[in-house]
C-alpha cells in the first residue's frame, strides 16, 4: 500500500512509542519506503504537524496517540488522506472504530475493545424525515382526513418518544465505555506482529517489543496478569531467534546479540549501580522497608544483615563485587526478602547481550530512554531530547545508553528524596474521595517533575510509599491528585489523576472525564493538551476551585 508514497510519522513522547517507531523505520528500511518523522508531545503539537504536512502527504501515521479522540472532527482531513493508528491509549473512539475509509486502527486480534454496537450509538436521520413528508393532503373525505391526522400525530409522537429514549439509552451506553482509561497492547508489541506476519522480524526489532512492552510495566500501566501473558507470548519469539547449541556458546562473535528469557530481581539498574542504591531508590523495596524512616534505614541494615553480605560489598559497584557472592546474590536476596515481606522481588523479564561484556536488562533501557527523553538538564530544541532517546535504542550507541542511566540514576533519587520529604512532612492529604499532593516551587528537582513520565512515576511512587506508611485503612483505597509547577512565568501548574494502590488494580483511571467535567463546571483555565486524558494543565490561581469542583463531583 505505502511502497510509492512518502509517509508522514507523528510519534508520542513515551518509551512504547519510540520502541514502535523503531520497529517501522526498520520495516519502511526494507522496503525502501520515505517517511518522515515528526515528534510530537501533546495535541497542539499534533495538529500543528498535521496542518503544515497536509498538502504533501497522503498517509499519516500515528503512534501512541489519536485513537482516544475523534481524530477527523480535530484535524479536518480532506477526503484523500488515510490516517493508521498505532496507539495503545483505550478506550478508542467510537468514530475511529467504525470509519474504515480513512482510518485504519492497528490492534491485535485478541485485543478486548468493547465497543459497543454500531445500531446503539449511529442512526440515520433520514428515516425521521420520510414519514414527514407523507402526510401531504390528498383530497380524501374531512373525516378520513381527521382519522389520518389523528393516527399521524400518535405516530410521530411514537417516533419522537422511541427516539428521546435510544438517544437516552445512547448516552448511557458511551458514558459507559469512555468513563475510564486504560492501555491496551504495547505499540511496540502490534509493530513487531506486523514485522512477523510479513517474515520481516529481526532480533533487534524482538527486543524493541519487549522494551515497549517493559515500559508498560514500569510505568506501571497495565495489570500484572496483562503483563505476564504478554511476557509469554514474546517469550515464544525469544527462543525461536536465540535457540543455539551449546559448543557454539563458546565461538560468540563480538558483534552478536543474544536476548535470554530470566526471572530477575525487580530492583532498578542494580546491575549499573551499587545493591545498596538500588535498594533504597526501587519503590518497591523502599516502601516495602519504609525507608524514609529511622525506623526503615534500621530494616535495611537488618535485611543485609539477614543475607550475611558485608556492607563494603554491597556499597561498592555490582561489577566490583566478588564473584562468589554474585554467584548466588538472587537466590540470597529473594529467602531473606521474603522474611522482609516482600514476597514479589523476583519479575519475569527479558535481557539482552551485546558481545561478551556489555548485558542489560529490559528495564535499564526503559530508564535510560525514559530519563534521556525528559533531560531538563540542557536547554535546546525539544526534539533534541527525542533524538537522543530514540538514538539510545540501537545497539550501537552505547554512549547515550551509558548517558541514560546515569540520568536514569538521578532521576530516581530525586524521586525518592521527594517521596521521603512527602511523607515525613504529611504534604499528601485526604480530600475525600482522594489523596492530594502539591510540589511547591522552589522545592529541590521540581524542574524534572513539570515533565509528564517523570511526575506519573513519582506520583506512583509516592502512593505505594503512602500505602505502605499511611495507619488509616480508608486513604489505603484512594487515588491520588499530585499537583507540580508547569511554567512558572505562566503561572502553570501540571496536575495527573492516578487509580488507588490495591493488589487487584485494574489499572483504569478515571480521573481524565472528571477532569473534563470539573474544568467545564467551574471554567478554569485548563489545557487538555497530553496524549494520557488524566494530565491536565491549568492556571495557578483556579486550582482551588478546579479542586472543589473534583471534590463535589467524585464524592
Amino acid at each position: 500500500l505505502l511502497f510509492f508514497q512518502r509517509v508522514l510519522l507523528l510519534v508520542a513522547s513515551d518509551v512504547d512509542a519510540l520502541c514502535a517507531c523503531k520497529i517501522l523505520q526498520a520495516l519502511f528500511q526494507c522496503d525502501h519506503v520515505q517517511y518522515t518523522l515528526v515528534p510530537v508531545s501533546g495535541w497542539q503539537e499534533l495538529e500543528t504537524a498535521f496542518l503544515e504536512h497536509k498538502d504533501q502527504f497522503k498517509y499519516f501515521i500515528f503512534i501512541n496517540c489519536g485513537a482516544n479522540v475523534d481524530l477527523l472532527e480535530i484535524l479536518q482531513p480532506e477526503e484523500d488522506i488515510i490516517f493508521f493508528v498505532c496507539d495503545s491509549h483505550r478506550p478508542i473512539n467510537v468514530v475511529n472504530v467504525y470509519n474504515d475509509t480513512q482510518i485504519k486502527l492497528l490492534v491485535k486480534q485478541d485485543d478486548d475493545l468493547d465497543i459497543p454496537a454500531y445500531d446503539d450509538i449511529f442512526r440515520d436521520d433520514e428515516e425521521d424525515e420520510e414519514e414527514d413528508s407523507e402526510n401531504e393532503s390528498d383530497g380524501s373525505e374531512p373525516s378520513e382526513k381527521r382519522r389520518r391526522f389523528e393516527e399521524d400525530v400518535i405516530e410521530r409522537t411514537m417516533k419522537r418518544r422511541q427516539r428521546r429514549e435510544w438517544e437516552a439509552r445512547r448516552r448511557e451506553i458511551l458514558f459507559d465505555y469512555e468513563q475510564y482509561e486504560y492501555h491496551g497492547t504495547s505499540s511496540a508489541m502490534v509493530m513487531f506482529d506486523l514485522a512477523w506476519i510479513m517474515s520481516k522480524d529481526l532480533n533487534d526489532m524482538l527486543w524493541w517489543a519487549i522494551v515497549g512492552l517493559t515500559d508498560q510495566w514500569v510505568q506501571d500501566k497495565i495489570t500484572q496478569m496483562k503483563y505476564v501473558t504478554d511476557i509469554g507470548i514474546l517469550q515464544r519469539h525469544v527462543s525461536r531467534h536465540n535457540h543455539r547449541n551449546e559448543d557454539e556458546e563458546n565461538s560468540l562473535s563480538i558483534d552478536c546479540m543474544r536476548i535470554a528469557f530470566e526471572y530477575d530481581l525487580r530492583l532498578a539498574l542494580y546491575q549499573h549501580w551499587s545493591l545498596y542504591e538500588s535498594l533504597c531508590n526501587t519503590s518497591y523495596t523502599s516502601a516495602s522497608l519504609k525507608l524514609w524512616s529511622v525506623q526503615g534505614q534500621k530494616r535495611l541494615q537488618e535485611f543485609l544483615a539477614d543475607m550475611g553480605l558485608p556492607l563494603r560489598q554491597v556499597k561498592q559497584k555490582f561489577n566490583s563485587m566478588d564473584m562468589s557472592l554474585k554467584e548466588n546474590l538472587r537466590e540470597m536476596i529473594e529467602e531473606s526478602a521474603n522474611k522482609f515481606g516482600m514476597k514479589d522481588l523476583r519479575v519475569q523479564t527479558f535481557s539482552i547481550h551485546f558481545g561478551f561484556k556489555n548485558k542489560f536488562s529490559a528495564s535499564d533501557i526503559v530508564y535510560a530512554t525514559a530519563s534521556l527523553m525528559e533531560n531538563v538538564e540542557k536547554e535546546g530544541p525539544e526534539t533534541t531530547n527525542f533524538i537522543k532517546a530514540l538514538d539510545s535504542l540501537s545497539r550501537g550507541n552505547l554512549d547515550k545508553l551509558h548517558q541514560g542511566l546515569d540520568l536514569a540514576k538521578k532521576q530516581l533519587r530525586a524521586i525518592q528524596q521527594t517521596v521521603a520529604s512527602c511523607i515525613c512532612t504529611n504534604l499528601v492529604i485526604s480530600q475525600g474521595p482522594f489523596l492530594y499532593c502539591s510540589l511547591m516551587e522552589g522545592t529541590p528537582d521540581v524542574k524534572l517533575f513539570s515533565r509528564p513520565v517523570s511526575l506519573c512515576l513519582l506520583s506512583k511512587y509516592l502512593l505505594k510509599s503512602f500505602v505502605c506508611s499511611t495507619k488509616s485503612k480508608r486513604c489505603k483505597l484512594l487515588p491520588l491528585i499530585m499537583a507540580a509547577p508547569m511554567d512558572v512565568e505562566q503561572g502553570t501548574v501540571i496536575m495527573v489523576g492516578i487509580p488507588p494502590e490495591t493488589e487487584t488494580s485494574d489499572k483504569k483511571n478515571f480521573f481524565g472525564r472528571a477532569f473534563e467535567k470539573a474544568a467545564d463546571s467551574t471554567n478554569a483555565r485548563t489545557l487538555h493538551n497530553h496524549f494520557d486524558m488524566s494530565i491536565i494543565e491549568l492556571k495557578t490561581e483556579d486550582r482551588s476551585k478546579f479542586l472543589d469542583a473534583l471534590i463535589s463531583l467524585l464524592s
